[in-house]
């Protein structure tokens, strides 16, 4: 296993508490807690210098404070609740960040209970190494609020180290006087031997950093279930079978349809949308299937309809559940035989198309009523991807929360770069 181009192996966070705990047994806490510290300030140093050497697509989002929050939630260290970066001469600190469930104090909580004192210490380590080599000037964190004392948060701040006062002395020897200069000389020639980093690894954080872009923001997720669902998608997006997206109102349907299409062979083609359920079914059939030259009062002219526009591309149905029973039948025959006829004509058109459908609608349970015809529903549901309800993935509300955040910043010209801790409380209630 491999992460930014280095062999990595896994250990779970209990082990790693109780070696955390032997450790301060043994050497005694300060003494601890300054090897982590400093190993922590090495191990961010030289990640920011493995990106900036390997990536530099991402490494370009680095100093707009992007990129930190992302390494440290796929490091695991926890989510970043809000993050504000300043000047750190005029306007201090530098870096000011609020974390949920870090697990340096998950873990001391679980086997210690409640602590006298912060006990983040490879956080604020990883912080300062990372943000040091971002800036080109040592820069040290300190905590002065953590959810392992009692605290709501874990309240982590950072500073140029001349710029920072009387605040920063009793923290001084634990970092014993590591800089960006003694990691640099100390790491520089281990640089070397890197691997370069697979380029899956740099597409996916590409990719994530993209989400800051309302124009390329889909998916916002970072539950397991929903991953799998994207995974599911992507994989489905290669072959060319029918799927149907399934899913209260209000989930994203029609954003994972338009997935599908992106991701698929079908991409350059034409995607068709209609709204099933929006139309009376004698303006739906015009719609779908066309009209020819004379076919009624007032068709003046042949009109193409959006099966035939979507001709070698995707035609998504949205609410699928909608169609009348003669409607049904008329789009059976065109998943049937790839081809249509429009009205009023009287010969036949080959479509080639891939039909995506949607429906918040039980439609398994309308073919038991009668509603639907089962012999359409197969041909819909080759394959169904359901999509859970937000209150079922919780850890996608704050990503999404920023997401939208920033949508609105672009809008209305702000600059607001999280929320306050009440109102994150109150979106995750």
């Amino acid at each position: 296993m491999s992460f930014l181009g280095q062999r990595i192996y896994l250990t779970d966070l209990f082990s790693h508490g109780l070696q955390r705990m032997e450790l301060c047994r043994t050497l005694g806490v300060d003494v601890t807690k300054s090897i982590i510290i400093r190993s922590g300030f090495a191990k961010g140093w030289l990640i920011a210098e493995r990106l900036k050497r390997q990536m530099p697509d991402a490494w370009a989002e680095a100093r707009n404070g992007k990129l930190g929050p992302l390494l440290c939630s796929m490091y695991g260290f926890g989510e970043v609740l809000s993050s504000k970066r300043r000047d750190g001469i005029k306007e201090k600190p530098l870096v000011e960040t609020y974390f949920i469930g870090l697990y340096e104090a998950e873990q001391h909580l679980r086997l210690s209970g409640i602590s006298d004192e912060v006990v983040c210490w490879e956080q604020i380590g990883f912080a300062s190494g990372y943000v040091s080599n971002v800036e080109g000037r040592t820069v040290y964190f300190i905590e002065d609020e953590c959810k392992a004392r009692g605290d709501d948060y874990c309240h982590l701040r950072g500073n140029y180290l001349e710029e920072w006062g009387d605040e920063i002395t009793p923290f001084l020897p634990f970092y014993g006087n590591i800089s960006n200069e003694s990691v640099e000389c100390q790491l520089y020639d281990a640089l070397k031997w890197d691997e370069s980093l697979p380029k899956s690894m740099q597409d996916r954080i590409n990719y994530t950093l993209k989400l800051g872009n309302p124009e390329e923001g889909y998916p916002v997720s970072s539950s397991y279930a929903m991953q799998a669902l994207l995974d599911m998608a992507a994989n489905v997006a290669k072959v060319p079978t029918s799927v149907l997206v399934t899913g209260e109102s209000g989930v994203g349907k029609e954003k994972l349809v338009k997935f599908i299409h992106d991701n698929s062979p079908r991409k350059n083609k034409p995607f068709i949308a209609i709204n099933c359920g929006a139309l009376a079914e004698n303006l739906l059939e015009n719609e779908l299937f066309g009209h020819a030259k004379g076919a009624y009062t007032g068709a003046d002219s042949t009109h193409i309809g959006l099966i035939e526009s979507a001709n070698g591309g995707t035609l998504f149905l949205d609410e699928v559940g909608e169609l009348s029973p003669q409607m049904q039948v008329k789009l059976l025959r065109v998943l049937q035989e790839k081809e249509l006829r429009k009205i009023g004509d009287n010969k036949t058109i080959k479509v080639d198309i891939r039909v995506l459908s949607a429906t918040n609608k039980n439609l398994e349970h309308a073919v038991e009523l009668g509603e639907f015809r089962q012999d359409l529903y197969y041909r819909l549901k080759v394959i169904e991807l359901v999509i859970p309800p937000l209150r079922e993935r919780r850890e996608d509300i704050l990503p999404l929360c920023r997401y939208f955040l920033n949508c609105f910043n672009q809008s209305h010209g702000k600059e607001y770069t999280g929320f306050s801790h009440k109102t994150a409380d109150l979106l995750l209630s």
